[in-house]
């Protein structure tokens, strides 16, 4: 009878020591390389992200948006030209042709912007981008913990423990396993979809810069422009970010206490996560864009 309680107590030992291992091999390596990667995704121009896609918006601007905005900036530049006469009428002063030319300078110089959008954009994001390559190589740390001799060693250790301790310990192990791989979806979610915002930014760009040179609605191209330096100084941000995040999880030693390590690392994951969510509304308040 001891036997068989005896071959049954080693057959569950051997099942929770197998998932125990199973849980912690590559727990940390399935986000820890998605942060790692991070660097490379955010530091990509439109351009090079998804080259369809970057297709697909430039045709949709260039064909569809540029003369919606050639039509508004024709309003627009009407409507001031309108107002200009008769302000000077209301008071009885002759219109000058100073004042012509002055119109016909700002509406050369709006139909010169509303044409060169697309330039104007990307020049934006490169800039963005050279920011990015030059604080990578400063900022950007090792995002891996080690565990591969702990690993080898753990087996030895887990045979000592008791089965109650095994069930905990296998318990913790999945749980943070399943939040690990929450946490990655999340980060993903915030580096994708700064990308997809940014395609859908400068899929309507021609229309808030045909405003640019309006005295009325200049504010609208303003803050677009202001939002696009957001987007772009944002992946500086995120590249922050991650460094803060390598530095702490540098600290992280797997071979005191594997509870321990297992959720101070969930902790600072958990840390980054939140703080990659508030990059963007952080860069809007740095450059007031709303």
């Amino acid at each position: 009878m001891d036997t068989i309680i005896q071959a049954i107590e080693d057959w569950f030992r051997e099942i929770l020591t197998e998932g125990i291992t199973t849980n912690l091999t590559g727990l940390f390596d399935q986000v820890n390389e998605k942060v790692g990667e991070i660097a490379g995704q955010v530091g990509s121009t439109p351009q090079n992200w998804n080259t369809a896609i970057f297709n697909m918006v430039h045709n949709l601007s260039e064909n569809v948006m540029v003369p919606i905005a050639g039509v508004i900036l024709a309003i627009v530049m009407t409507l001031e030209l309108i107002q200009m006469i008769v302000d000077r009428n209301n008071f009885h002063n002759d219109v000058d042709t100073f004042q012509f030319f002055k119109w016909a300078f700002k509406t050369a110089g709006a139909v010169l912007i509303v044409t060169n959008t697309w330039d104007i954009v990307m020049a934006v994001f490169d800039l963005g981008h050279e920011i990015i390559v030059e604080s990578a190589g400063v900022v950007i740390g090792d995002t891996s913990i080690d565990m591969t001799d702990f690993i080898t060693d753990l087996e030895g250790e887990l045979e000592a423990m008791s089965i109650g301790g095994l069930i905990g310990l296998w318990m913790q192990s999945g749980i943070v396993k399943i939040c690990m791989g929450i946490l990655q979806i999340c980060i993903l979610v915030v580096v994708f979809g700064r990308m997809i915002e940014i395609y859908l930014v400068t899929s309507v760009a021609p229309i808030p810069m045909a405003t640019m040179m309006n005295k009325e609605s200049g504010q609208m191209g303003q803050n677009y422009l202001r939002n696009l330096f957001a987007l772009a100084f944002q992946a500086f941000l995120i590249i922050v970010c991650v460094a803060i995040y390598a530095a702490l999880v540098e600290n992280i030693t797997v071979t005191d206490d594997i509870s321990y390590a297992i959720w101070t690392c969930m902790g600072y994951t958990v840390l980054l996560c939140f703080s990659l969510f508030k990059t963007g509304s952080l860069a809007k308040s740095i450059f007031n864009a709303h």
